[in-house]
């Protein structure tokens, strides 16, 4: 027994003094956790989140690798174990069955001249003792932007008119304020730093195309954590101000604006000089307060998405304004993951103030869907509901019937539609499965809207004809 008990302690002596012994054996090798290690679209002449590497011995015996380098050793920077200096890293020993940290970031890169991401790319070299050399691979798209404003500047104001071209993207930062007609170029992309935000104090004109969106988005191109972007949280920077004190036409088609804190605020300040906003084939998404304010301005908004805001989707107070074919959702942070900086207030889709004593607000919605996950997603507020002006004709709607004369042909939520309107209201991160405002198969949308009403809009928001059947509520036409 004391044999025993003497051989068993020799040999896992033997087996202890074997992870720290050094094999030269050209067959083993280190592992990697990846081996590519890729970056989201930078911006050049900026630096990049630090993302890690893993590198294991998962060998018995410990290896010894005589040298790491960068091949290139142009745009990377490279810090292994707190050692940022990689030639300072000779005959470095990794113990059978350990591991180092390796920490990558991508440098502050040089202007590429160039209108469209560029690849950047390095090799990450590991030469062990035996002799074997081993790699990582490194890699990152570089985008030349075109800045505006600069940080901590406060503000930047353009007089006279001024075009947002789609040659490169735009980085923006703090606040510009255009005096004179603002036009934004079919295909233009606007990056919007933390608290940038646009006032426009003159006319507008942003004319994408569906080939061809403009974009109005956060800055961020990399994740949150995990598998979310930074895209898909509210609030990364603040809004679009259309102020004005005499009467302005704002034109807005296939525009998409983007997870700020609101997303399109028109305000003339003067109640007897009305402007006037035309949208059609928009997208005005997740905002941390609330997606299209109309205050004072007159109003067509059509084969329009405006989704998930943290307060009202849609506000309106003072002004004629007439929404057609399009999807009014309200689901924002309705998701198994905490991503939003703000909780979902307690407010309604849409909100219609008709208080006021001096200035009237007309508001009709036709052929559109306005839902979400509270109880009531529309709210007329107005003195008298049997003499309101505003007409509800052939909507899907998540609201009370409303007590209002011209409300016709109209379909209500029923308790069995909450998952069955769209293809997707809830957030699955980890399915990789985003909110989708399109129609689901048996959506109670479909085949719902006014022929009539849908006669000047025969395609919508992504060109699908609506001339092949009776239209659907909302801005997407059912798909199978």
């Amino acid at each position: 027994m004391r044999k025993l008990l003497f051989i068993i302690i020799c040999a896992c002596a033997l087996v202890s003094c074997r992870e720290y012994q050094v094999d030269n054996n050209p067959a083993l090798r280190l592992s990697f956790s990846k081996d590519t290690i890729s970056f989201d679209t930078l911006f050049t002449q900026q630096g990049s989140a630090t993302l890690q590497l893993m590198v294991y011995n998962r060998n018995a015996s410990a290896l010894m690798i005589e040298k790491i380098w960068l091949e290139k050793n142009d745009a990377f920077s490279v810090n292994i174990d707190g050692e940022a200096d990689l030639s300072r890293l000779s005959n470095l020993q990794i113990n059978g069955g350990d591991s180092l940290y390796v920490f990558i970031r991508l440098s502050q890169t040089k202007e590429n001249q160039s209108n469209k991401p560029v690849l950047i790319e390095d090799m990450l070299h590991f030469h062990l003792a035996s002799g074997t050399n081993q790699q990582v691979r490194l890699e990152a798209y570089g985008q030349d932007v075109t800045r505006l404003g600069k940080k901590g500047k406060g503000r930047t104001q353009y007089n006279s008119a001024f075009t947002f071209t789609a040659d490169k993207p735009y980085l923006i930062f703090d606040t510009l304020i255009f005096g004179g007609p603002l036009t934004i170029d079919a295909g233009a992309t606007l990056y919007m730093h933390n608290g940038a935000c646009i006032y426009a104090l003159d006319q507008v004109n942003a004319n994408g195309t569906l080939e061809a969106p403009i974009v109005i988005r956060g800055d961020r191109l990399d994740n949150l954590f995990d598998s979310v972007p930074y895209a898909y949280a509210g609030g990364s920077w603040n809004g679009i101000y259309l102020q004005a004190d005499k009467p302005q036409l704002y034109q807005f088609s296939y525009t998409d604006i983007l997870s700020g804190n609101i997303g399109l605020y028109c305000y003339n300040t003067q109640k007897n000089a009305t402007s006037t906003l035309q949208m059609n084939a928009c997208r005005i998404h997740n905002h941390a307060l609330y997606g299209l304010v109309l205050l004072n301005t007159n109003a067509v908004v059509s084969n329009t998405e405006i989704s998930n805001c943290a307060s009202y989707c849609v506000y309106c107070a003072g002004g004629k304004q007439d929404f057609i074919h399009s999807t009014i959702a309200s689901y924002f942070n309705y998701t198994n993951i905490r991503i939003q900086s703000v909780a979902k207030d307690d407010a309604a889709a849409v909100f219609i103030d008709n208080l006021s004593k001096t200035e009237q607000t007309i508001t009709s919605f036709y052929n559109s869907i306005i839902t979400g996950f509270l109880p009531n997603q529309l709210v007329v507020a107005t003195p008298f509901d049997r003499y309101y002006p505003g007409a509800f004709i052939g909507n899907y709607l998540k609201t009370d019937t409303l007590p209002v004369p011209n409300a016709a042909q109209n379909v209500y939520w029923q308790e069995s539609d909450t998952t069955k309107v769209f293809k997707n209201n809830f957030y699955k991160y980890k399915e990789y499965v985003y909110y989708d405002f399109h129609l689901d198969s048996v959506s109670p949308a479909i085949g719902i809207a006014d022929s009539a009403t849908a006669l000047p809009f025969p395609l919508d928001r992504d060109g699908v004809s609506r001339a092949l059947k009776r239209p659907d509520a909302g801005c997407y036409q059912y798909q199978p």
